[in-house]
Order: structure tokens, then sequence, then C-alpha cells
């Protein structure tokens, strides 16, 4: 919102925000609204990964060798096994030879110890033959391989092929996950059933006993694992990720996921191991991944101390969320220990011009997107873009094309720096981008910075253990799967909200932990039947972790993601000991999103708590206003003025001196008649102006039900109608900002 005032002078960024590299303001201009001339803020300079080229093996495709797979017997995907030859299940790790070709590895085979005694552990080396925008076929040739035995007879555990001369390890003695050279061509592998670190020399034999985790870490499938012991590491958890100092004297294998005896879930350590002593140092790092969920999928170092981290979620396809390639600085934790981290690429948002890979299946248009289950490989190559494929878990994912085994891929992707124009009209993704994923979930938050909202929007309610989370309303029976679920049917209770009978399940009525095991559903089923494709599917999120999605993303517009929470009920919360706003004002501050020009606009429908608010933090606070009724706390205050009261002269001079703007029920713009349509603007956006206000209208959403009578496309309430048509008419008259379930489409009619 625009800095009309003193007070949002120096606190208020609703249409401003400050730039990732700079502290550069951008200032809104109603006058320059969609339909006019456009925005004329200064530009931005902002990364526009693009995909520069791509080669790909075709899942089916085998290698010399024994059957593979006679464990899978079950069809997955139209595939059952065995398989006349060596599968190759994707690529876990890949090494840059500098001559276009590349050493890469896959993983155990088929995902687990008993399925993967028939697979051979290799180190395949493969020349693309990339796709570019010039030409090319886009196959990947396999040339020739390594394969990773135990010759020498190191080992003091039995192996698969014991009694063999070549002694060849399978998928059921060691899985191995990532691979680094050394300055002497020897290979260094991280492993998961130890984990251990494996040392095999250029031509796969094992050189030395497998390196332990220290202290005793093991996973159950450590082949060291005493009776009645405990593992640490959980299943296929391991080293996932490894990464070499850039000299090859030390080693950063990253724990793929939480330890078991972790209360922190979303931890992940880095650890360092010296090649030359054959020990680790004993420094070690944490890494904070986005939620609890996800894993660490592979490393690379770019310079000595820098790595480049893959964060993934195990989902594929439309249900992605993250799939993300973050930077961090082993030197530079932040006050509660964490590494700081950068982000470098979002794989579900890749500009592709050129069409590479276009009709090959889901995330092949432009924008590209890396979608599958498991992203699992990183490397930077000379020319500084960076390299990305997958392991494709053959014949188990199709993150591509429903029913068909994902290819294995590669792509390179370019990181070049371009300017952009920020528009001057402020897209707010309403509880995420809710049009197309259940709300209020990371999904919907990470499909609306996709499509480029500016803001995304968490409504805020407490936990029992006072923890904020993001949900509608406390009442959480229309946006989870509570009522499905036998172990809280006790839990169901009536309450009075806001003056309001209501019955059903409650936040305040669950611990964190709890309402972690719940999943999200689709709120408005009947009028967004595809959204339920995604019940049942994500965790309830806290507003941590919405926060961390924000300030580890980047606009389309080069700028930090906001953040606009909604405190819900703050009376109600207040009298039953859970006042949200002390949470929120420390969330905010352990996020580093505390200060005047934080990309963050606090808004409630009550006005007591954004008068507590001006007086406890910096960010920038807006009024809500409604169509109808009265603030709950003018109710309890035996206070007589509505909402309409709020939105004359006088009440929008009175807002001014708390708050930074409102965000108004778009009918208190330009209402409704007596059939259904538009009728005359009111005096509302010039009177806010006057006052130093901005205004953000809600909701604007596609749908037939929420439309204006002449923007509706049928009588079908679900039927999708002229969204940009009712918009524009709104920006016209110099909105400056606005909520939408669908910022997608806002985006475009925004500029």
């Amino acid at each position: 919102m625009a800095h009309r005032i003193p007070r949002a002078q120096t606190r208020f960024l609703a249409l401003a925000a400050v730039a990732a590299t700079a502290a550069a303001i951008l200032t809104s201009s109603p006058a320059n609204a969609a339909g006019n001339d456009g925005p004329n803020g200064p530009s931005v300079k902002k990364t526009e990964p693009t995909l520069v080229a791509r080669a790909t093996l075709s899942a089916d495709h085998l290698e010399a060798g024994p059957a593979s797979g006679a464990a899978l017997t079950t069809p997955v995907n139209g595939r059952t096994g065995p398989f006349a030859g060596q599968v190759i299940p994707g690529f876990s790790a890949m090494i840059d030879n500098g001559d276009g070709t590349f050493w890469a590895q896959p993983d155990n085979g088929f995902g687990a110890k008993g399925n993967s005694a028939d697979f051979l552990l290799r180190n395949y080396l493969v020349r693309p033959v990339w796709q570019t925008a010039e030409g090319g076929t886009g196959e990947i040739q396999v040339e020739r391989f390594v394969s990773y035995n135990d010759a020498n007879d190191v080992l003091d555990f039995p192996i698969v092929n014991e009694t063999t001369p070549d002694r060849l390890l399978t998928g059921a003695d060691f899985d191995v996950e990532s691979v680094v050279r050394a300055k002497d061509g020897t290979f260094w592998v991280g492993e998961e059933f130890g984990p251990f670190l494996l040392h095999f020399a250029a031509d796969g034999t094992l050189l030395e006993k497998p390196h332990p985790m220290p202290d005793g870490a093991k996973s159950p499938q450590n082949p060291y694992l005493e009776a009645g012991e405990t593992p640490r590491v959980r299943a296929s958890r391991g080293f996932e990720a490894l990464a070499s100092s850039v000299n090859g004297r030390y080693l950063y294998p990253i724990v793929e996921g939480s330890y078991a005896d972790d209360a922190d879930l979303r931890r992940r350590e880095i650890l360092e191991f010296d090649t030359k002593a054959g020990a680790y140092t004993g420094r070690t790092w944490n890494y904070e991944t986005d939620q609890d969920a996800n894993v660490i999928g592979d490393a690379f170092a770019v310079r000595n101390g820098v790595l480049l981290l893959v964060e993934r979620d195990d989902f594929e396809g439309d249900q992605s969320v993250t799939k993300r390639i973050y930077e961090v600085d082993l030197t530079r934790s932040d006050a509660e220990g964490k590494l700081e981290k950068t982000l470098v690429l979002d794989a579900l948002r890749i500009a592709n011009p050129d069409l590479l890979g276009a009709g090959d299946g889901y995330g092949t248009g432009d924008p590209f997107s890396l979608p599958v289950q498991s992203f699992e490989t990183v490397v930077q190559l000379k020319n500084g873009d960076l390299l990305i494929a997958n392991d494709n878990n053959y014949p188990g994912n199709d993150a591509r094309i429903a029913g068909v085994p994902d290819d294995t891929e590669i792509d390179v992707i370019d990181l070049d720096r371009t300017r952009v124009q920020p528009s001057d009209v402020t897209v707010v993704a309403h509880r995420g981008a809710s049009g197309s994923r259940p709300e209020h979930t990371l999904a919907a938050y990470e499909t609306a910075i996709n499509e480029c909202a500016d803001f995304i929007e968490p409504d805020v309610v407490s936990t029992k253990d006072g923890v904020l989370v993001a949900r509608h309303e406390n009442e959480i029976s229309g946006t989870t799967d509570v009522g499905s679920r036998p172990a809280f049917a006790d839990r169901k209770a009536t309450k009075v909200i806001d003056g309001v009978s209501v019955t059903g399940w409650f936040t305040e009525d669950f611990t964190l932990a709890e309402l972690k095991t719940l999943r999200a559903v689709e709120r408005l089923p009947q009028i967004r039947p595809e959204n339920t494709a995604f019940d049942g599917l994500y965790q309830v999120p806290t507003l941590d972790e919405v926060l961390d999605l924000a300030r580890h993303s980047v606009s389309c517009d080069g700028l930090p993601v906001g953040v606009y929470p909604e405190t819900k009920h703050p009376s109600y919360f207040d009298a039953i000991g859970l006042s949200l706003e002390e949470l929120l004002v420390a969330e905010l501050a352990r996020n580093g999103l505390d200060e005047a020009d934080s990309p963050v606009v606090v808004q409630s429908f009550e006005t007591a708590n954004l008068r507590e608010l001006a007086g406890a933090t910096d960010v920038a606070l807006a009024q809500l206003v409604n169509s109808s009724g009265r603030p709950f706390d003018f109710t309890l205050a035996g206070d007589t003025r509505t909402y309409a009261d709020l939105v004359t002269p006088v009440g929008l001079a009175e807002i001014a001196r708390y708050a930074d703007g409102v965000g108004v029920e778009k009918s208190l713009v330009i209402p409704r008649t007596a059939i259904g349509t538009l009728g005359a603007p009111t005096t509302l956006i010039a009177d806010a102006h006057a006052a130093g206000l901005e205004v953000h209208g809600w909701t604007f959403r596609r749908e037939n039900a929420f439309l204006p009578a002449e923007f509706r496309s049928s009588a079908d309430p679900a039927g999708i109608g002229d969204f940009a048509g009712e918009l524009r008419v709104f920006l016209d008259e110099g909105l400056d900002g606005f909520f939408s379930d669908n910022p997608g489409l806002g985006a475009v009619i925004a500029g």
C-alpha cells in the first residue's frame, strides 16, 4: 500500500516491497492501474531460470547383465518383473567429466533391500545428445559402466554374491544414493543402509571398509545393527546427498530426513568427513526444510563452504509442492543455529521459450517443471548452468503421463538475470491459490507463488499448545479430514464463536502434533470438484512454515513474496487464554519479518487488536471491512457502529490513525443491483485515498457463483465465468490491489 501519511511512509509495503538485492521501495500509483499507462516504478533485476537443453532415456531401457526385478510380481504402471537385463531406474547422482560425458549413478534398484537382490550397483558413463533451440535428438547415450564390487573381500558381513569371484554388489547390499569423484579418480559414495561412506576405485572396486556414521548412528537396514538396538536414522533417510569441497579434502554427507530421536522434524544434519584422516571431523551444521516431510535429494559444492542443496517433497505431477534448489553457506547461520538458505531454483517454475520437450507430458510446456517424485541430482556446470535429473523409481513414478513410467531425464537450466517491471497492482493469493488447490496448504501457497502472486494470505488461529496455524476458521471439519478420524471423535463440540453457535472440531482443542496428523480437504467440493483430487494429501501448515516459504521465495516481479496474515476471531482467542497478537509478533520477529519495510501486512475484521498491534510491531496493518454487520469487538464494547460507519470519510480517517489500508468486500466499491449486476461505483476508493489509505478488494473468483450476473457464463454455479471482465471494472476504478482465489488469472490482468 502506498506511503500516503507519515505512519504509512515508515511502515507499509503492500504495493511496495524491498527487492531481494536492494532496498529500493516501489510505491503504488492507482492512476496507473490496469487499463491506464501501466507500471511506472523502478525495474528490478531478477534471475529467470530458463530451460536450454534436455535429454531423456527411456524408462524401459535395459543394459547388459542378468535379469532384474524378479521380485516385482505385481504390475506397476503396466510393468511387471523380471526384466530381461539390468534396469536403469533413473539417476540419483551425476559427475560432470567436462568433455560432454557424465558419470551417472542409479540407486539400489527397486526401492527396497528385499526386492533389489538382482539389481547390480553400477556407475554409468553417459553422453547426452542435447535437444536445444538449435535442434538435437534429446537422447541419452549409455557408453559403458563400472560395476561396484568387493573383489578385494573388504566387507566383513555377507553379501548377495558372497561366493562369486567378482563379488558384485547389489541393491540388497547397499543403497547407493550420492557420489563425488576424488582428485585421484576414485569415487566416494553416500549410502543409506548404513548409512555409510563408501570408497571405490575408478574401476568400481571397494577400497576400504565402509565408514559408519559417528556416535554409532545406524539405520534399520544397517548390517551391524544389534538385537534390541534402536536405529537413530530413519529407514531410507541416510546419505541421499553428498558434496565434496573444491580441493577434495572434505566430504559433506547430509542426512536425508530427521533423526528418529529429534524433536525438530524439520532439522537435517550436514556432517563433515576428512578424506585425508579417514574420519569425521566432528563439525556439523543444521539445515531446516520448508516442512517436516521434505527431504534432501542431492548436494553440490559451488565453492568451498558453499553448497547447493536439493530440497523436495515426495509428491509428483500436479500434486508437487517443493522441488527446489537452495544455496547455503556453512559460515552463515541464523540466531537459532540453522543455516541461512537462499533460493536458487524452483524446479516447478522454469521458463521454456523454445518449448524443449513440449508434448512429453505434464510440466513440459512453458513454463516447464520437473514435478517428479525423486528430484535427486544437481550439478553446476562449468558455465554456471545447473544440470538437474531424476530418479524414476522404475517402474513406480508417473509424474509426466499417468500410468506410464517416467523416463530418466536430464535438464540444463540457465540462470541469467534480467530486468522486469513490477506491476503497480498488488495481487494477494486468497488463502493461497485456493481456486486450484485446497486452501491454506503449502500446495496452495506454492501454486500461488508460481502463478505470480505478490502476497500469500494465511488466516491464523491457535492450537491448544499455542502455535499459530493456517486455517480459515478454528472450526476445521470443512477443511480437514478430522471428521473421519475415530481417534478424535470425542473432540467434537459446540461453541459460541463471535456470538454464533458452531458445532465441530476446533484447533484450540488439538496440539500441533495432533493437527499434523490430519490432512486438508477441499472446502467447496460442489463448486470446485476438481480440487477434491488433492484431498487427504497435505498437512495443516504452521504460520512459521508459511513465513518460511514466503521469505525463501521470489515473486515473478523479482521481489520477496509477501505475507498477508489475518488474525481470526481475536477476541475469542483472547478470552480462552490463547491471544493471537503476541504469538504473531513473535513469529514475525523470529523470521526477520518485523521491520517497517518487511513485505508483511497484518489484517483483521476487528479493530481493537489492530490498535494493539500498531504499538507492538512496525509492519503494515489493514482494517478489514465487511459489507454487513460490525466488528465483534464493537459488540463486546457496546459500540453501536457498524462496518458501514467505518467506510465513511470520518471512519476512514479514524482507521488511518492505526492502520495503513483497508481490505474491503468488493460490493462496498461497486454494489450490485437488485438483479445481480454491477451498479454505480461508490466514493470509497477516493475517500480512502484522501485519508491516506490503500484499498484492496476481496474476493475475486472465477466461478459463476461468485460473479456479477453480466459476467456469468451460465446458470451453473460451478461454471467458469468472465473473471477478467469483472476484475478490469474494479481496477479501472482505481483499486490498489485485490484478493483472489485465482491469482494466476489476476496477475495477467494486473499486468
